[in-house]
């Protein structure tokens, strides 16, 4: 390796060396040696991947409560907070044990939108609920019969690298817009320019500086190779952010979702009020039956796809692709993802996905499942202690997601044939796609359809998988469903 891919790689990366013989039954069944990690590193990696996560238990609770359904009834915020870690915990656990990644699962930001905006107002929460039940039960049936894997071993190693890379820039966007070092210029202010820096250009305010030295702090740990690198730069800068709440007694709405403050008291008893509040062919009643079909398109097609950007995107960081660009055992991890999706409209949570955030936790080094077990249990225990794991704010938690998105593009961007125009042109919409239209489905889309119609267009049509001709075709169909009077 070059000294300038040493600079830029600063991900642990497994072993070149021969694995070393397992140490015991967890190492065996996790395979943690064998994948050059070490129960420190999956420890570390983790509770990294649950922290950059934890914001969830504030924002999916904040976005389906605000919204009513068609008796304007409200979902219940404490009742949220409690679905919400219940399911990440469960499916979490769940992929660490049958899937063996290090991959956190949580309620999926877009997909609840679609529900709390799109479903709840034309049904009841129970109804919409059960959409999302159904997209999971279709999720699992593409998975049991194989044509999911299909779908996915049918793109072309280019389009994979581009969508590690445009999954990188979108979780750097996420970073910089929720510690408030970019920010969307107000439509009043009467102007084309639909971002800026920090607030009417300039970085100001407590808030921004914890985010700047976390950043800093994390970079310079990263080069100094210190174990633990962004965990100690998360936990460093709660503690900084804690005393400055303290001190200086900010706004509440200076931090965004989370005020870095002590919890008077951290526990606080789970209420399950919302589990099993589905009813999963009632809102084919209220929207009839072409719609509700529809509708539940709509759900599995997100959840499809953004699982299917980031199922890739944190194997190729975590180095468990093969030599083919393939990811050995993905059936399962599809199977958990569908199963994610059902458990989290029975749970009134919303579909449950994986989570692009793990890649902090693979950051840290973590390579297997047992990390997965880590961050399950860490919402499991958020069930009693939603205070205390909601006090890290924005501020401390993105700098991971800035530095890992790095990363991420440092590793991926020089595996793309960007001579071969046909898959280029593809790999680049894929990748300024997913920023630029906050969504990683859209770039995934627009990148399968430009593939399919520039092969075609070079006379390589043959090369082309029939599994991405059907999914281009799906794709497009589903951009053309608004125009068609459709959704």
């Amino acid at each position: 390796m070059s000294p300038q891919a040493q600079s830029t790689s600063m991900s642990p990366e497994p072993s070149q060396d021969s694995p070393k013989p397992p140490a015991g039954a967890l190492d065996r069944f996790f395979r943690i040696s064998e994948r050059g990690s070490s129960l420190p590193r999956e420890l570390r990696g983790g509770v990294a991947t649950f922290f950059t996560m934890a914001y969830i238990l504030v924002l999916n609770p904040i976005i389906l409560a605000s919204a009513t359904d068609m008796n304007g009834v409200h979902l219940d915020s404490a009742q949220l907070v409690t679905a919400t870690a219940l399911t990440a915990g469960l499916t979490t656990l769940l992929m660490g044990v049958i899937g063996n990644v290090p991959i956190g699962l949580a309620a999926g930001l877009g997909v609840n939108t679609i529900v709390a905006l799109q479903l709840a107002p034309r049904m009841t929460w129970p109804d919409a609920m059960g959409m999302v039940v159904l997209a999971g039960f279709a999720i699992m049936l593409l998975v049991a019969t194989g044509l999911r894997e299909r779908v996915m071993n049918a793109v072309p190693l280019g389009l994979r690298k581009a969508i590690a890379i445009g999954i990188g820039l979108f979780i750097t966007l996420v970073g910089l817009v929720d510690a408030g070092f970019v920010s969307r210029i107000p439509d009043a202010a009467h102007t084309t320019v639909p971002l800026q820096l920090g607030t009417g250009g300039h970085l100001l305010g407590w808030p921004v500086l914890v985010f700047v030295l976390g950043l800093v702090l994390t970079l310079v740990l990263l080069i100094r190779k210190v174990p633990g690198a962004i965990l100690i730069s998360i936990a460093a800068m709660t503690v900084v952010a804690v005393v400055i709440q303290q001190v200086v007694h900010l706004d509440a709405s200076a931090w965004g979702l989370t005020v870095p403050a002590w919890p008077g008291n951290p526990v606080a008893a789970p209420d399950f009020g919302l589990v099993g509040q589905v009813s999963l062919f009632g809102g084919f009643g209220k929207v009839g039956v072409l719609t509700g079909v529809l509708f539940v398109f709509t759900v599995l097609m997100s959840c499809f796809f953004d699982a299917m950007g980031t199922i890739l995107g944190v194997a190729d960081e975590a180095h468990l692709l093969d030599e083919k660009g393939d990811l050995p055992g993905i059936n399962k991890i599809l199977m958990v993802d569908g199963i994610a999706t059902a458990a989290g409209g029975a749970t009134s949570a919303s579909a449950n996905t994986c989570f692009v955030e793990s890649t902090a936790g693979v950051g840290e080094g973590a390579r297997t499942g047992f990390a997965s077990l880590v961050t399950g249990a860490l919402f499991l225990v958020a069930l009693f202690l939603t205070p205390l794991a909601t006090m890290v704010p924005a501020q401390a938690a993105t700098p991971a997601l800035v530095t890992v998105g790095f990363l991420i593009l440092a590793n991926s961007v020089t595996e793309i044939d960007w001579a071969d125009y046909t898959i280029a042109i593809p790999a680049f919409l894929t990748i300024v796609m997913m920023p630029f239209t906050y969504s990683i489905t859209n770039g995934l889309g627009i990148g399968f359809i430009a593939f399919c119609i520039l092969r075609v267009a070079a006379g390589r049509g043959r090369e082309v998988p029939v599994a991405m001709y059907a999914v281009a075709g799906v794709f497009l169909f589903y951009y053309l469903m608004p125009a068609l009077g459709l959704l």
